[in-house]
């Protein structure tokens, strides 16, 4: 008998953390009555809590993959997505169909106005849970059924330095190398005294040899962020993220050509639609590809797009309990243009005591889970944290 996907559970979760993502709350920066903020350094919403959503798919013999949507707002949206509209058509099917039923769950909503968005998150979340289920049907790890490792380290960058002056961000960069780290990168939004002093802050602490990398939050004009960029190579910047708005397509090629140091583009980008013009106009030296907006499918998809374009892959981690961490490995793992991983160690760190999983970052490498499928489960503890359950 040929095993089917018979039921999808949900799981939007909400966990406290006594800080918010990236540090402290600036002065009379309070949350909504939703819990959400936005940073005076961008306008973008951002929670004061983790949140995600967790897909559970179970196959006719009881077998359980799981997968993890882009739930960092308003989680129960995606899961809305999912219950009224795409679960249904997924029942029955069989998991090994996982790329096809991708194709499929995208086609059904280009007409509707949704070929984005969290209408994409919900299909990320869910594309990861057939992955998984079907590695653990087959007995093979995910990053098997994909062709094979290409790397077995992954390098890291370890991406936000916390704290509430640059001198205590810069410190907390020194100490992150001194434990074997090469890579670090800064956030523009709260680097409160500018850019250029905190680079400036972070060389001096940790010496000419580590990587520093900014996170410019999509906050200049194409102008600007080549006047910007350019200074901060005066501290020899190896990346530049995120530097002009999302949808300025011309202005990111701008800047492309024109600063000494590599562009890095794409964390918001669910689709080799997205991905495809702005390879075409060289918008970018480096990818982004955060796997909860795009899953399992459309992440390698879009990382061998890039690779006739000689573009390099650095994957986006976004906050998450670990299932959509280990499903981007899995797949960078496999990537011939994969270079460095991106390590949210607050996030990282704090969330792994609720998956099951050997997944690991030490000295400067992820390791990857081992075991069939992702090897990464939720552990019974963190599904207490269910928003709104009962």
């Amino acid at each position: 008998m040929n095993t089917t996907v018979s039921s999808i559970e949900l799981f939007p979760l909400r966990i406290p953390r006594d800080v918010p993502y990236l540090g402290p709350l600036e002065e009379d920066n309070r949350p909504n009555s939703k819990g959400y903020i936005v940073r005076p350094g961008n306008r973008t919403v951002y929670p004061v809590v983790d949140q995600t959503l967790l897909v559970k798919a179970v196959a006719s013999d009881g077998t359980v993959g799981w997968g993890e949507c882009f739930g960092v707002v308003a989680p129960q949206i995606a899961k809305t997505v999912l219950e009224e509209l795409l679960i249904p058509f997924v029942i029955g099917h069989s998991p090994h169909d996982v790329e096809r039923i991708y194709d499929d769950l995208y086609d059904l909503q280009r007409v509707r106005g949704h070929f984005g968005g969290y209408a994409l998150d919900a299909v990320a979340g869910l594309d990861m849970a057939l992955w998984d289920l079907r590695g653990k049907l087959l007995g093979q790890p995910v990053w098997q059924l994909l062709g094979g490792l290409r790397h077995e380290r992954l390098p890291v960058y370890v991406s936000g330095l916390p704290g509430g002056t640059k001198e205590e961000r810069a410190a907390l960069g020194k100490r992150w190398i001194d434990k074997g780290f090469s890579a670090l990168k800064f956030a523009a939004v709260v680097a409160d005294e500018g850019e250029i002093a905190e680079i400036e802050a972070i060389r001096r602490e940790v010496g000419p040899a580590p990587k520093i990398l900014a996170d410019l939050h999509w906050r200049y004009t194409a102008l600007e962020a080549i006047g910007l960029i350019e200074r901060l190579c005066d501290y020899d910047l190896y990346l530049a993220e995120a530097p002009v708005a999302p949808e300025d397509l011309a202005g990111q090629a701008q800047v492309a050509r024109s600063v000494s140091t590599r562009i890095g583009l794409g964390e918001e980008w669910r689709t080799v639609h997205e991905y495809l013009p702005r390879l075409q106009a060289r918008c970018m030296d480096v990818i982004q590809p955060e796997m909860a907006h795009t899953g399992i499918t459309g992440f390698r998809r879009i990382c061998e797009l890039a690779q006739p374009f000689h573009c390099q892959v650095m994957p986006h981690a976004t906050i998450n309990i670990g299932i959509a961490q280990a499903a981007s490995l899995h797949v960078a793992a496999t990537a011939a243009n994969f270079i460095m991983h991106e390590y949210q160690h607050t996030i990282f760190d704090r969330n792994k005591q609720y998956i099951r999983s050997t997944m690991d970052c030490r000295a400067g490498y992820f390791k990857l889970p081992d075991g069939p499928g992702l090897g990464t489960e939720p552990t019974e503890e963190v599904l207490s944290f269910v928003i709104d359950r009962g």
